[in-house]
This record gives C-alpha cells, structure tokens and sequence, in this order.
C-alpha cells in the first residue's frame, strides 16, 4: 500500500492586528530612538571637524598659434580624450607628487598623519592582542602617504577635461593647501617633463645634424663627380646640354624644311607664269623687286601716252610707234628681270635643300647623343634623389634643434594645463552635520525598531488567523482490483464511467471499514458550490481521480476552445501540489494552455523538438506558479513539425518514463487525432465550462472512437489562468 498526503492549513496575516503591536509598544520605540539619537548627537558633537577644500584644473592645449612649431600639426599635440585626462587623474596621485608636497608642507610633523601617535588605549590593547596591526611597523614616510591617500580624492569630472583634486583635514588652512600645492607641482612636473624632453631633443640632433651635413656633401660631391665624368653639362632649366640642343635642332630643321617648301612652290608658280607667257604681276616675289616696281611704273606711263596721243595720230605715226618699241622694250625688260628672280628662287630653294640635308645629319647626330645622356640621367638623377633626401632631412633637423633650442633658451616651455579654480580656506566644517546625523539616527532607528515589533508579533503567531477558505485534502492510494463506477449528476445528462478500486471483498475478509478513496473536504467561505446542473467533475475530483488510478497520461480534449484549455492547467497544479512529477503538454494551437504557466512567453516547445532544432532540456520549463513542468508549443513552423509527427509516440514514451504524470492539452480534437498520444496508464477527459450539446456529442464522438472511459470535467468554482498571476497559488 502508498499513500500520498498533502494537507495544507491556510491562514492569512491579519494586518489589524499586526499594525496594532506598534501602538501597543510605542513606548518602547520611543524610548529606543530617543536614545539611539542622543548617542549620535553626543557622538557628532564630540567627533572632530573635517575641513575639505578642492582645487579645480582644465587639461587644454596652452601652445598658441604663434609659437607652436611649424613641423607640428593635429595629429602631434597632445592627447586630450577620455584615456588621455583619465591618464593625467593618475599622474597627479602618483606617489612622487605626492611626496614632494609632503615634504613641502612637513606633513610627517602633523599628528593627523601619522597614526601611531594617535593610538588610544583600545587601538593599543587590539595591537598587543595581535588583533590589529602596529603603525610603527610602517616607515614614517609611508604612513604619512597612507593617511595622505586617506584625504585626498582626485577624480576627472564626467564628460568633460576638469579635474578636480579634493582634501579634507582638521586645519582649514591645510585642506586649502594642499590642494593647490597638488596643482602646483603638477605643473612643475609637466614643466620639467617638457624640459627635459627638449634638452633630450637637442642632444639627440646634434651629432646627428654634424653627421647629415657630412652626408649631404659626400652625396652632392658623388652628383657633380658623375655629371663631369660622363660628359653630362647642364643647359638652361637645368636639364641635359644634348637634350637641350636636340629639341632646338629639331625646331631649326623644321623651320629650314618650311623655307625649302616655299621657295618651291614660288619658283614653280614664277617657272609656271613664265612658260605660259601669262601675267606675272600675280607673284608677289616678282613685285618685290625694286626694278620691276620701276619698270612697270614707265609701262604704265608709256601706255598712258600711246592712249593719248592715239586721240589725235593714227598708229603708224612716228611717235606713236616710237612709243610702241619702248614698251615692247619694257616687257621684254620685265621678263628679264621675272627670269632673274625666278633664278634667285631655285637658288634659294637649292641652298635651303643643303642646310636642310646638314640639319638632318647634325640630328641623327644629337639622337645618339642623347641616347647615351638618357641612360647617363638615369644614375645621376638617383644621385640627386639621394642628395635631395640628405639634404632635406637636414633642413628639417636644423629646424627642430633651433626650435627646441630657442625653447630651451628662452624658458618658454607652456603646460597642457591651467588652474582655473584655486582652493579657499573652508569656513565651515563638512562633517559632522549635527542635525542630518541626528535626524537620519531618530528615523533609522525609529524604523528598525518598528520592523523588529513587527517581525516579532508575526513569529509568534498573534497576527495569523484562518484564511478564508481552509482546505484539508487527503488521498489514500490502495493496490487492489479496479471496479468501473457510473457518475450521473442528474438526469438528461450523459453516463460517465470512472474506475475505482474494488475493495469490498478485500475488506469483507478483514471486517474492516471501508476507506474512503478519496476524502476532500471543502470548506469554502466566500465561494459558492457547484451547481447540480453542471455535468462533471470538479478539478480536485479529477487530480485525486488521476492520482489514486495510477494514471501515466491525461489526454484533455477542449471542445469549447482556449477557454476550456484552463481546465488542464488547474489539474496539472493540483497533483503537483500533491507531491507527483507532473509535465503538461501544450498542444493548442494558439499555446492557450502554456502562456498562462510562463507569462505569455515564446519559448521553444514541441514544434522545435519535433522540428529537431532544440533537445528535452531546451524545451521543458518550470511553471511560474506551481512546482509543475511545461513544455510550450513552440516557435517552429508547425507544417515542418507535423511532417515528424510519428515521433510523437517515441516523446510520449520519453516524458512518461521521467514524469509521474504527463497532462496533455489538445484542444478540440477527436478521437483519430489523439490517438498517437495514447498509451498504457492513459485517461481522456473532456474540459467543458457550460455543458451543452456540442460537449456531449464531443463525449460520444471519443467513446466511439474507442475510448470507453472518457470523463468530464469542469473547472467551475475556480480563477481560470487566463492570464499570469502574480503570486504563486495552488489549483
């Protein structure tokens, strides 16, 4: 025989009660923050004032457009981003600006810093006890750094280039300071960095200048060595003399072929004229000549006579045909002298012909000439490369060694940052605040107190009492032979068959009274009972009902739709409140009945394990309110997971082998769809909220399809899950 008990004894905090104690002890609470506040008020007035000043700095570039050296651009000054002023926060602490102000302002002669001389009778029995460790151990230069740290606060000011450099001491005079010594030898350090910077930039540039001036002779005396030894002179635009020459012969023998062509062409227009005895008067080389101008001025007279005197004389008179023969006279003249120009031409053209052919050879010349240059130019013009780069390098190191220099000299060395707030001597202490401190002591207490009234009036159980609705549950499961049992609420409705353990022969031979299989009672204040019209089990009845059949799986069919899916959500609670493993299978379509366990979260489930894109661990979780497991419908695509739908047997197996329970919420289906859930130990039961004709047809419809024992259950008298709860309650 196992029996599985669950009995709870609910009871609520009666709040009345529980707020009374504080008015029942209200002396007592009185009394305690009175004198809890006298002790801070006794401890802030004895306490000793703490003065505090802060000293405020701006990290900026200080060199001005003026002095800044000419070789230096963005990308060289100095970093001022986030790291780069975090960076300065830490330099400013460093122990050897630290030191030099200690020294500075004879901290170590001050008691404040130097613990050992404060020590009081309790400090000093705590060090002899080996229970705290002695100051002296510490050199003198050490402990006043420890305490210095102690009172120094250096932090950078959110999104922005301030730093601020914070100390507090028992002397006003010395919280101010300190911080502006801090400031000050930060500056002095940057100076002296600077300095030493650029006395370590002119050391370096020295040898290294002499060196390069050794180097740029050596490289300019290898060009001009070369350029004389390979017959290199330099002509105008410092370019090579056969080059040079090359381009001007190439100039000149085009203009010699230019004359050549016109002197040509004239003579042949000269040659052409002439043959065919026509005019010559056309050819401007022909009216050029000086002769022919005159010649053919005295033609031009003689025709003017002949055409005057031909007014009064007839042709054969003597003057007229003296006039005649003199101009016959002058054209032949004038074709003399047409002849004699023509010959000048042809020489012309002939001499320009000869200085043409020189040209050519002068050319062809240059052409090898050059040739030879070209290659020569090659290895000197690396020379000058070389030459150039010493050279240059040179230059910008005489550069930076006079800049650096100058700086040197000058004492000109400006710091990457100004104080633009200077610490004050404070007027007025930081702390103790008497009057905050009292006042948080008078509260602070007040509460603490109230809350220890509280707790201890709720642990010792004065302010409980019943809850409102008290139930005692116990489930007695008896291994004995099963009998089938009608439940007909009323009539009109349909039969349903449950089983039932059969104990009344076992319990004849025994003479012992008959167990009830399963006792609950209820004893419900506030909700009302179930009505008579409401066909069907209640869900206690259902989970004890499930619990003492030994059931391995609960196929819930909700023909109503989402609504009803609740149902399977308050049995799975209820038997895993009773101490059974218990895992409900959300098979709805729309994840009626797992949203309500997980908060209506998507989470992978049984699609993405039939999908085979997640593994059991993936998809089982916790419910948000009962100690039940759930295993969502999941985020895969259901077309894809209903193709492996002939694993839902093998996960079945799976779940029923590590489980107590399995409860399976399908939704509307019936009786072939349900079928690959079904296995040994399995109970279908139908969820139904109004009982109607469509439920008792859906009833039918599973008893037809085989499955002869089918229950109704409702979930009436309950708060269906429809929606997260905010604290855990069971079914």
């Amino acid at each position: 025989m196992s029996g599985v008990q669950s009995s709870a004894g609910d009871v609520d905090v009666d709040l009345g009660q529980l707020f009374a104690s504080l008015a029942r002890n209200w002396l007592r609470l009185v009394l305690f923050s009175v004198a809890v506040t006298g002790l801070a008020f006794v401890l802030a007035s004895l306490a000793t004032p703490q003065y505090r000043a802060e000293t405020r700095l701006l990290i900026e570039t200080r060199e001005s457009v003026f002095t800044r050296p000419d070789g230096s651009g963005d990308n060289e000054r100095p970093i001022l981003d986030e790291e780069g002023v975090t960076s300065q926060v830490e330099v400013i602490g460093s122990t050897d600006i630290l030191k030099q102000v200690a020294r500075k302002l004879d901290l170590a002669s001050r008691p404040e810093f130097d613990a050992s001389s404060e020590m009081s009778t309790i400090t000093r029995l705590l060090v002899i006890a080996g229970l705290k460790s002695d100051p002296n151990e510490l050199p003198p230069e050490e402990r006043v750094l420890k305490a210095f740290r102690e009172r120094l606060t250096i932090y950078r000011v959110e999104r922005s280039r301030v730093i601020v450099i914070q100390f507090s001491s028992e002397d006003p005079k010395l919280a101010a300071a300190v911080p502006n010594a801090i400031a000050e030898a930060y500056l002095d350090f940057q100076r002296s960095s600077k300095l030493e910077s650029s006395t370590e930039a002119t050391d370096w540039l020295k040898p290294e200048i002499a060196d390069l001036n050794q180097r740029v002779k050596d490289a300019e005396a290898r060009v001009a060595s070369f350029r004389s030894q390979s017959d290199l002179p330099v002509g105008q635009n410092n370019s090579a003399l056969a080059t040079q020459q090359l381009s001007e012969l190439s100039s000149e023998l085009s203009r010699v072929r230019a004359n050549r062509s016109a002197a040509e062409a004239t003579a042949q227009s000269v040659r052409q004229a002439l043959k065919s005895g026509g005019s010559i008067d056309a050819v401007p080389e022909v009216l050029s000549s000086g002769l022919i101008q005159r010649l053919r001025e005295r033609q031009v007279q003689l025709r003017s006579d002949i055409a005057d005197l031909s007014t009064t004389l007839l042709p054969n008179h003597p003057r007229i045909r003296a006039l005649n023969a003199q101009l016959a006279d002058l054209n032949a003249q004038i074709r003399t002298q047409a002849e004699k120009v023509l010959a000048g031409l042809v020489n012309e053209a002939a001499s320009a012909g000869l200085r043409e052919k020189q040209l050519v050879a002068d050319l062809n010349r240059l052409k090898v000439e050059s040739g030879r240059v070209s290659e020569q130019e090659v290895e000197l013009r690396a020379l000058e490369r070389e030459a150039a780069a010493q050279r240059a390098l040179l230059e910008s190191y005489l550069t930076r060694y006079r800049e650096a220099a100058s700086r040197q000299d000058r004492n000109y060395l400006p710091v990457d940052a100004r104080v633009f707030s200077s610490a004050i001597v404070p007027s007025e202490a930081y702390f103790p605040k008497v009057v905050p401190i009292v006042g948080a002591a008078f509260v602070g207490s007040l509460l603490l107190m109230a809350i220890f009234t509280l707790l201890q009036e709720l642990f010792s159980g004065r302010a409980m009492r019943p809850a409102a609705g008290a139930r005692i549950t116990q489930v007695t499961q008896v291994a004995m032979p099963v009998r089938r049992v009608a439940i007909q609420p009323d009539e009109g409705s349909p039969r349903q068959w449950a089983e039932a353990p059969d104990v009344s022969a076992e319990l004849a031979e025994s003479n012992v009274e008959e167990p009830t299989i399963a006792i609950k009672e209820e004893m419900l204040d506030s909700a009302p009972p179930v009505p008579a019209a409401h066909a069907g089990i209640s869900i206690e009845a259902a989970a004890e009902w499930l619990i003492a059949g030994g059931a391995a799986r609960a196929i819930f069919v909700s023909p109503e739709g989402d609504d009803a899916a609740a149902t399977a959500v308050l049995v799975a609670r209820e038997v895993a409140d009773a101490g059974l493993r218990v895992l409900l299978l959300d098979l709805t379509a729309t994840g009626a009945a797992s949203r309500p366990m997980l908060d209506g979260g998507r989470y992978p489930g049984i699609t993405n394990l039939l999908a085979s894109e997640a593994q059991f661990t993936d998809v089982i979780r916790a419910d948000h309110y009962s100690d039940c497991d759930v295993m969502p419908v999941g985020t895969a695509d259901p077309a894809r997971a209903m193709r492996a739908a002939d694993r839902l047997p093998i996960i079945m197996e799976s779940l029923t082998t590590a489980y107590d329970l399995v409860v399976v919420e399908c939704g509307p289906a019936d009786a072939d769809e349900i079928r690959r859930l079904v296995g040994n130990g399995t109970e279908v039961l139908v969820s139904f909220l109004h009982h109607d004709h469509e439920i008792a047809d859906a009833a039918d419809g599973l008893r037809a399809g085989g499955y002869d024992d089918v229950i109704l259950v409702t979930p009436v008298g309950h708060d269906l899950p429809g929606s997260p709860q905010p604290t855990r309650e069971a079914a």
